[in-house]
């Protein structure tokens, strides 16, 4: 298996999915408690859906955290250990279905909103993704998502798309494999959303208080309304 590729992402989050539960459980990501998890429960309840979709849901937090105020959420997970935690946990729907078997034939449903949010780390299945999302969504729906700031996240390589090393840098030695990830530039994002029939509404850059550095960027765009439907 190639060392930079769609596929080495999901083999380590699969290695790693006790790890990661037990730091979502136990609040270990910083920046996520103090900054980026109310962030976006914050952008989407501002927008008052009524149905979402949570893709990469993970262990379901997310979907929780919506469900709690009435909005009916499905969360969909690649790893199948993620999503046996989620059930486990309950508040929600929850399905396994990797990015690319997405569709509203397998969905058989849409939604008011579909979020990823920090599970966007590929390159061919974010695209292929981005070219799904219109078709699994309401008349004007609205695609969100939330990822790493590309300019506090380029270190010190080119800022330019590209695949790069994963790390696991800050969290506890329980975790193995990183997984790889492909980097995009800011353009790049907002060429995503403009090329497959989105408007981009809003984009977001909430501040860590303590370094007063981008914690992520959200990028928030509604179908334009010519294949939703």
């Amino acid at each position: 298996m190639k060392p930079f590729s769609d596929n080495s992402i999901i083999r380590s989050w699969r290695k790693n999915v006790q790890p990661w539960v037990s730091a979502i459980r136990k609040g270990e990501i910083d920046s996520r408690v103090q900054v980026t998890n109310q962030t976006i429960v914050d952008s989407i309840l501002n927008l008052a859906p009524e149905t979402v979709l949570d893709i990469g849901c993970g262990e379901g937090w997310l979907v929780r955290e919506v469900a709690k105020v009435g909005i009916d959420v499905l969360g969909v997970d690649a790893v199948p250990e993620l999503i046996e935690y989620a059930r486990k946990k309950g508040g929600g729907r929850f399905d396994v279905i990797a990015y690319e078997n997405l569709s509203a034939d397998v969905l058989k449903e849409k939604f008011d909103l579909a979020v990823c949010n920090f599970s966007l780390l590929g390159h061919e299945s974010v695209t292929q993704l981005f070219q799904k999302i219109p078709f699994l969504l309401n008349h004007k729906g609205i695609f969100i998502i939330q990822t790493l700031h590309p300019v506090a996240g380029c270190g010190e390589g080119k800022y330019e798309d590209g695949w790069r090393e994963g790390s696991w840098a800050g969290f506890s030695h329980a975790f193995q494999d990183p997984a790889p990830w492909y980097f995009r530039t800011i353009e790049s994002w907002k060429n995503l959303f403009l090329t497959n029939d989105f408007n981009l509404i809003e984009i977001l850059e909430p501040l860590d208080q303590q370094t007063n550095r981008p914690a992520s960027i959200i990028f928030i765009g509604k179908v334009a309304g010519s294949l939703s439907n």
